[in-house]
């Protein structure tokens, strides 16, 4: 079995990520912060080291502006949804994943002014494009860091200038790129920064956040639920405290303890040295698909230019025939399809049938891309 879907989630979790979940549910299962007694204590910290181990990653110097979220999806509605309003402009690529269309599409419903600006046929920034976009007065640039169909990164430090030359606010989709490369949040400029915990950091599904920068005004921004925070109990309004005022309802205690510790072998090993190994693996991807006979590859041909993902079509072959090939005859497991993110493969132009996915991840062997390039070429060949 040859896993290259880690785009979707990473797999096989690190041992102590599986751990430190069952330890959670059999030492320190109270529910975090709702109670005095020594089982929610312990829980509370479980919580509080997961909020620690994220700001280490991220270079964030407040663990209580980390929110958790399900997911990034979660954690990208939480700042759409809680700041822009009626009229406000909002500046996006042509290559964002439907987490972030969808709710901008549903803003616009409300009177908020989306602003597409196109990207390159190789889903590279268009840098013109994006400074005709972003003009004074615009409230929110939105972009992702990585895109989740070619791998292609954008230059997050010259977005994030441009957007606070007009006085909007920076947010980031680093669902795809949180744990792989390299994130300084402040160093970078970024305003708000979503981030998955079931990819790249290694955690469980059903984790992930929102990092949320000194430059926002969070009373200003309204929360996304309302409800229970085992704070401020007395009041019937929600606390504006953080993280209070975005995380009402019990926490996910056993999948943040698994977060906390999948971030910390992702921090042992080193951003760097995890972005070293997965820019090789792209490498060989990218060089023995452009080989075979064909295939045609997506995306920038540098793998500095992306991470470790990596699109590809076969002529004469549909990407669902295949994707079933692969995973029936190879035992080759990727994605194929639009992978949530139309508006990636309309600039691509492989819309509406996709393209075939590879995804390695920090546990993919050198051997598994070997011998899934080698699948590929017997598929091409007949």
């Amino acid at each position: 079995m040859i896993y290259l879907d880690n785009a979707a989630t990473s797999w096989p979790k690190p041992p102590e990520v599986l751990r430190a979940m069952t330890d959670f549910m059999e030492r320190r299962g109270g529910n975090p912060g709702r109670s005095g007694h020594q089982l929610s204590i312990e829980a509370g910290r479980a919580v509080y080291d997961a909020r620690e181990a994220v700001a280490e990653l991220f270079h964030v110097s407040d663990p209580l502006r980390i929110i958790f979220t399900l997911n990034a999806t979660h954690a990208l509605n939480i700042a759409l949804s809680g700041l822009v309003r009626p009229g406000d402009k909002v500046v996006t690529t042509g290559i964002e994943h439907n987490s972030v269309m969808r709710p901008l599409k549903a803003l616009q419903k409300h009177g908020a002014q989306v602003t597409v600006a196109p990207c390159l046929s190789d889903t590279t920034l268009d840098f013109g494009a994006m400074e005709q976009a972003v003009t004074p007065g615009t409230r929110l640039v939105a972009v992702t860091h990585a895109s989740n169909v070619t791998g292609a990164l954008l230059p997050l430090a010259e977005i994030g200038r441009m957007a606070h030359a007009a006085g909007a606010l920076f947010l980031v989709d680093a669902a795809q790129s949180g744990g792989c490369v390299p994130l300084d949040v402040p160093a970078l400029g970024i305003d708000l920064l979503a981030f998955s915990g079931h990819k790249g950091l290694l955690g469980p599904a059903g984790t992930g956040g929102l990092v949320i920068g000194p430059k926002v005004d969070t009373a200003a921004m309204e929360p996304l639920l309302r409800g229970g925070t085992g704070s401020r109990s007395e009041f019937h309004e929600q606390p504006e405290d953080l993280p209070d005022k975005f995380e009402s309802g019990t926490p996910n205690g056993p999948g943040l303890a698994g977060l906390a510790a999948g971030v910390r072998h992702v921090l042992r090993i080193g951003p760097e040295s995890v972005r070293a190994q997965e820019l090789e693996l792209a490498g060989m991807l990218l060089g023995g698909l452009a080989a075979a006979p064909g295939v045609k590859v997506y995306g920038p041909r540098d793998p500095a230019r992306r991470i470790a993902v990596v699109s590809f079509t076969l002529e004469g072959r549909s990407v669902s025939e295949a994707g079933l090939r692969l995973d029936d005859e190879f035992g080759v497991m990727c994605r194929v399809g639009l992978h949530c993110a139309p508006s990636a493969h309309r600039t691509l132009g492989t819309f509406p049938e996709g393209t075939i996915r590879f995804a390695p991840g920090l546990m993919t062997a050198k051997a598994d891309i070997v011998a899934a390039l080698r699948a590929v070429e017997a598929i091409a060949r007949g």
